[in-house]
């Protein structure tokens, strides 16, 4: 992210309101050809001081922010992120929620459910928004060419970016192509929405930030699509954390990570003297255990610079998603 990037974060100390801030500065991980999410400018926060007054307003009342993200602080980082997203698009000045979680049936089947259905308050067009935050590991070696995206796999190894990226095109996002989606969405808005809402006119956007961490040994090739800017960490086995720590400056400091506070890292208060993480790094992985996303403060030329890490156990990964099957041939 960028010094003013930085600086808008600096402005927020609760935790829901920096996380909801770092959704709306951090790039998407994957440029592909849906278009992504609103802008500050849809939203309504284009300008400098109206972003800083709808954060400012959060900071001195988060208590709606917090009634929405309600239990989600205790379960799945995609619901978080999904909570988060809803409640930007209900109270920001330029959107309106329509729906969340709608669910689409055919008969007694569920074909699917769209995450987000917004519209601008000057145009009753329908836009379905389709949101995943994801961090993925780079593997040097795996599935397909360099540039694979199956070689990008989540950090407990039950999905890749492939696969992800093909449910979001092949499913999730032609939702709205079929007649029980529009007939869902028809029924929905317009008993409540102000305006005529199109009969066959859908917008479509994907929302997916997140971070790519690449080996900390290894030199590795960004994946297919690829944002520019999209945001980098590294991953590193425990048996090499003593090399990459004998080479940090004296004075790094570090942050253990707890979900779903994956978005915005810590401020700087809240990083503590690395011996102390690095001892709860050794009890952790004093036997099989999970992936832990760590954050380093590091002092650089006059300046404080964060890190991302990702420590994983000696024997990551156990598993590895296979490719998505090949599309047929039209």
């Amino acid at each position: 992210m960028s010094e003013d990037d930085a600086a808008l974060l600096a402005r927020c100390h609760h935790p829901l309101v920096r996380d909801l801030a770092w959704i709306l500065l951090a790039p998407d991980l994957i440029a592909t050809p849906w278009p992504g999410r609103p802008t500050c400018a849809t939203l309504g926060l284009g300008a400098e001081h109206r972003l800083h007054g709808y954060l400012d307003e959060l900071e001195a009342n988060p208590h709606a922010l917090e009634r929405r993200v309600g239990n989600t602080l205790d379960g799945r980082m995609g619901h978080y992120h999904e909570r988060l997203w809803q409640y930007l698009l209900d109270t920001a000045p330029g959107t309106r929620l329509l729906a969340n979680n709608l669910r689409i049936h055919q008969g007694k089947r569920t074909l699917g459910e769209l995450d987000l259905l917004y519209r601008r308050l000057d145009d009753p067009t329908p836009v379905h928004l389709e949101v995943a935050i994801k961090f993925y590991l780079g593997l040097p070696e795996g599935p397909g060419a360099a540039n694979d995206q199956a070689r990008w796999i989540g950090p407990g190894g039950a999905d890749s970016l492939a696969t992800k990226r093909e449910h979001l095109d092949r499913h999730q996002l032609r939702l709205t192509e079929r007649a029980e989606t529009r007939l869902t969405i028809r029924l929905h808005t317009q008993p409540r929405d102000i305006g005529p809402t199109p009969e066959a006119t859908f917008q479509r956007q994907l929302a997916i930030p997140g971070v790519l961490f690449y080996p900390w040994h290894l030199s590795m090739t960004e994946p297919y699509e690829a944002a520019p800017g999209h945001l980098r960490g590294h991953w590193l086995h425990w048996r090499d954390w003593r090399r990459l720590r004998d080479g940090l400056t004296r004075q790094t400091r570090a942050a253990w990570l707890v979900k779903p506070h994956w978005l915005a890292l810590p401020r700087d208060e809240a990083f503590l003297p690395l011996r102390d993480v690095e001892a709860r790094l050794a009890q952790h992985f004093s036997r099989p255990a999970s992936p832990v996303q760590i954050a380093l403060l590091v002092p650089a030329q006059s300046a404080l610079r964060r890190r991302r890490l990702f420590v994983v156990d000696d024997s990551w990964p156990l598993q590895v998603p296979l490719p998505p099957r090949p599309r047929p041939l039209p």
